[in-house]
């Protein structure tokens, strides 16, 4: 999805012109994939543009630098204020907010003791990721030929640059093979999330989504749509999926930051009802929530005034 730029950008305490945002070709991150970011949006709200769990986003940031033994250069609520400023100064009633940490230029090689960490605050327009119809048409899905990293191989519970690497190998098989988005597997064999989204699956009448262990990142959003569907009146756990338990889901949706809450229509060509009643609800939920409109959950919104 093509990125429209905006008026300014923050970089390292800093706001910058967009085009002037720039790093050195020799910078560590290019090179190594040594990066920690988050996905986050602001929404149009009656009070403003309102940026939905900001403080959880840029905790679990510091949670994924801190696996990597990066230390980032400023506290928790310095790059709350810097991301309300970046939302505030380039005026946008709603966006994609794309905070970044990275170890930068000047040290080179496989010891990342020496290098410094440089941090930024980027935001632009984005709509849908799996398209404006991702609830009512829903999106096709494959199981991955790529199987998502051991624990002791690549740090799944941490959102660093170089493990999407894999996802975006699991991503684009989808894509050239047809379907909309990747599945991917647990060293295990079960399920462990998509490409870039946790997915949720209903079985006898049960939500059921995967446990860290396989690999799935601990999503904001996930315990967002828990939290709603308890509210709802629905079962939410979760526990161990096999591929089999797509293949016969009386529903299914993916959900995520950029993907919000997406209908899944089927996997591997297995069709499968949609939308069902659950992501029916908790979709038409969710969007209440995140744009304000729904008094029990005003606490997630942070106004970025």
């Amino acid at each position: 999805m093509p990125i429209t730029p905006t008026d300014k950008i923050w970089m390292n305490g800093e706001l910058v012109d967009w085009d002037k945002a720039q790093v050195h070709v020799l910078t560590h991150g290019l090179h190594y994939g040594s990066g920690v970011f988050e996905g986050i949006r602001a929404y149009e709200t009656a009070e403003g543009p309102a940026i939905f769990r900001l403080t959880e986003h840029i905790e679990r940031l510091f949670n994924s630098a801190k696996i990597l033994g990066m230390e980032i250069p400023y506290t928790v609520q310095e790059l709350i204020d810097a991301t309300k400023e970046v939302v505030a100064v380039n005026g946008l009633p709603s966006c994609y907010i794309r905070p970044l940490a990275y170890l930068g230029y000047g040290e080179m090689g496989l010891n990342t003791l020496p290098c410094k960490v440089d941090v930024s605050i980027a935001c632009w327009p984005w709509g849908a990721y799996l398209g404006d119809d991702a609830v009512t048409k829903g999106v096709r899905m494959k199981i991955s030929s790529w199987t998502r990293h051991d624990h002791n191989t690549m740090p799944p519970a941490a959102k660093t640059t170089g493990n999407y690497v894999n996802s975006s190998l699991a991503k684009v098989e989808a894509l050239k093979a047809g379907y909309d988005e990747a599945i991917m597997l647990a060293p295990n064999g079960l399920i462990a999330e998509c490409s870039g989204e946790n997915i949720f699956v209903a079985r006898k009448g049960q939500l059921i989504t995967p446990p860290l262990s396989a690999g799935a990142l601990e999503g904001i959003t996930q315990n967002t749509v828990m939290t709603i569907a308890k509210d709802l009146g629905f079962e939410a756990v979760v526990d161990n999926i096999a591929r089999s338990d797509l293949y016969i889901a009386e529903e299914a949706f993916v959900c995520g930051t950029a993907a919000e809450v997406s209908s899944v229509n089927s996997v591997d060509d297995r069709s499968i009802p949609c939308p069902g009643p659950m992501t029916k609800a908790i979709a038409e939920t969710y969007m209440n929530t995140v744009t304000g409109k729904d008094d029990r959950y005003k606490h997630w919104n942070e106004l970025a005034v």
